[in-house]
């Protein structure tokens, strides 16, 4: 919620310390562990994020905004439930049914990262198909094997998610 709501504030006031202090204070919550107590938590967008970082150099911040609408779009069915809160409770989305939240929770996520100069896909890092087997090969390799919070996305879903990355 942060992200939306002080991110385009940072885009307008750069030297803006307390938009930027939100903004800091709200990623050391998300990640301390604090707000997942309890819960199990999907880390995939992180892990095949932490791969092209390695391989090609991308700031992981950006390997998340290219990662997370794929693994949304791949994993919608396994996700619904979740991605159903985020649309209502960060979004505001209500309207329609379930297929019809989810699309347009996936669609306006996108186009706020390409709203904040974020990229959304691998070709907007100058990538292609012919990224796809490497960074498989640098999961298999690192023993990124069962991801997400039930360890059923493995290499074949992983290329998947890469694959509605391009």
């Amino acid at each position: 919620m942060t992200r939306i709501e002080e991110g385009p504030s940072v885009l307008r006031s750069p030297k803006d310390m307390a938009v930027r202090a939100n903004i800091m204070w709200a990623a050391t919550i998300a990640l301390n562990g604090l707000i997942g107590a309890g819960v199990s938590g999907d880390w995939t967008s992180y892990m095949i994020g932490h791969e092209l970082t390695a391989r090609d150099g991308i700031d992981h911040g950006r390997t998340l905004t290219i990662i997370l609408p794929a693994v949304m779009k791949q994993r919608r069915q396994q996700k619904q439930e979740k991605l159903l809160q985020y649309a209502e409770r960060v979004l505001g989305i209500t309207e329609g049914d379930d297929d019809q939240r989810l699309d347009t929770a996936i669609e306006r996520t996108v186009t706020f990262d390409k709203q904040m100069g974020l990229p959304t896909s691998l070709a907007d890092v100058d990538l292609d198909s012919q990224a796809i087997d490497p960074l498989i090969a640098n999961l298999e390799k690192h023993d990124r094997l069962d991801l997400g919070e039930h360890g059923d996305i493995h290499l074949e879903q992983s290329r998947l998610i890469l694959q509605a990355a391009l």
